[in-house]
């Protein structure tokens, strides 16, 4: 049955001083957190992606991507797309993820709205030039509506992604399997169906019975969960597992009412690991695994928007799991005093750094906003440029990688992750230059770590 955690004391950081426009100042337990804003015009930021490149990516609900040097905040328009109705209400600009091997290999996917009162919803796959997206090319497209349509991107070790998709104001949807609405996909990146999904190869459906899932992330053991928005009751945090139903229409939140039951039992319908009543509007999931922050190490973070009947403002919340993943422990919520709708979440994975994508302070959300950056660096006495102190060859490596450090680093410590956060190997970095043994290695992507910084390993 559904674990139920009431919010307690939104405001559990407390403000230490607030200077004009640039920077607020938070203690963390025993952690100050420095915030300024990075961007200050973004057009409803919708996704934040680390990019492969070391720049901060944006897509935003209005049609554009643009490209953010995190050290500045300056950026560039690499993207501008006509979305529905100018992106002014729910529809728009959505979801975006790169390969994992980004910029090697250019491509970028991104999923938006077209038309006006006949809407459609298209992922489509795009390469980057260096300068501009280009070269569109459409995978999959699907009914959209003017409202409920998804749709988060997220990209999983076996190179294959999930692409969560709304009911289109249809709840009838959700339970059609026929139907791509109201489901998380499971596609290659061509857009082809994988062999091994759960309702065979002739179906792009990994999960049915979703009312619009706008969270994605992958967390501890490699279990991914989703956040999921319900109609006036249980929004939701969900464990994703394949082929499960999750319940919707018939069922809200966990299976705990007589008209829900036979239902439940049939379908083995798959209760959250949380639920908010009145709806709290959750969104955008990131897993934070970085040291530099110990009280948010390990934890997910949530983007809170604020429901229409929530009495709290939006907020990010840190949601703390079991050590098998498959169980909520606690939630603690945190920046409610920005009074922000809280869209999105993204992580530098070399300062540990966090930036959040506000999206103001009403639905459906009205420009211009703020990306805000959260680092535990005074951006006023220290600088805190982006640096890769390792290269590591080749991309992708097979058997061997050569790692090229810093001197700085030789004698550290090496400590090598998998993308769920797992260490996978842990010793110390022995010269400027060594041979790292991947013998006991899966394909995928991994970071190594060193004392003075991290860099990307790609394992074929």
């Amino acid at each position: 049955m559904n674990r139920a955690f009431f919010l307690v004391g939104l405001l559990c950081v407390s403000l230490l001083s607030t200077e004009a426009q640039a920077q607020d100042t938070f203690t963390v337990g025993n952690t100050t957190l420095f915030a300024t804003d990075l961007v200050d015009d973004s057009q409803i930021p919708w996704e934040l992606v680390w990019g492969g490149d070391d720049m901060l990516w944006c897509s935003e609900r209005k049609g554009r991507v643009i490209r953010i040097d995190p050290s500045s905040g300056d950026y560039t328009t690499v993207l501008d797309l006509n979305v529905t109705y100018n992106g002014s209400g729910e529809p728009g600009l959505l979801g975006m993820i790169q390969h994992p091997d980004f910029p090697e290999d250019p491509r970028v996917w991104v999923v938006y709205c077209d038309g006006q009162f006949s809407v459609s919803e298209h992922l489509s796959v795009f390469e980057w030039n260096g300068t501009e997206l280009v070269n569109e090319q459409e995978l999959l497209s699907l009914p959209g509506a003017q409202i409920h349509n998804g749709s988060r991107l997220l990209w999983l070790p076996d190179n294959t992604m999930l692409m969560t998709t709304g009911d289109a104001g249809d709840t009838g949807n959700s339970q059609d399997l026929e139907s791509l609405n109201g489901k998380i996909l499971r596609l290659n990146p061509d857009g082809s169906i994988p062999e091994d999904n759960p309702f065979g190869p002739d179906s792009y459906v990994y999960t049915w019975g979703n009312r619009n899932a706008q969270g994605l992330c992958i967390g501890p053991n490699g279990l991914i969960y989703a956040s999921e928005h319900g109609q006036n009751q249980d929004d939701e945090f969900n464990l994703v597992e394949a082929g499960r139903n999750y319940g919707w229409p018939t069922v809200q939140g966990a299976c705990n009412a007589p008209s829900e039951f036979s239902f439940c039992d049939e379908w083995d319908v798959a209760e959250p690991l949380l639920a908010w009543t009145p709806c709290i509007a959750l969104n955008g999931l990131e897993y934070y695994t970085h040291e530099a922050i110990p009280e948010f190490q390990g934890k997910i973070m949530m983007g809170v928007m604020s429901g229409f009947n929530d009495p709290l403002p939006g907020r990010l919340i840190m949601i703390e799991l079991s050590e098998d993943g498959q169980t909520a422990e606690s939630q603690e919520a945190f920046f409610g005093s920005f009074n922000q709708r809280i869209r999105d979440i993204a992580v530098n994975p070399y300062t540990g750094a966090f930036y959040l994508a506000f999206n103001g302070q009403s639905y459906p959300g009205n420009p211009p906003n703020i990306i805000k950056q959260f680092s535990t660096s005074d951006p006023s006495l220290v600088p805190s440029p982006v640096i890769k102190p390792l290269l590591i060859q080749p991309v992708p490596a097979h058997n061997t990688a050569t790692v090229l450090a810093t001197e700085g680093a030789v004698g550290g410590p090496l400590v090598v992750r998998d993308m769920t956060g797992r260490v996978v190997f842990e010793g110390q970095v022995p010269t400027a230059q060594f041979d790292l043994d991947l013998s006991g290695f899966a394909s995928g992507r991994y970071v190594v770590w060193t004392a003075i910084g991290a860099a990307d390993l790609l394992v074929d």
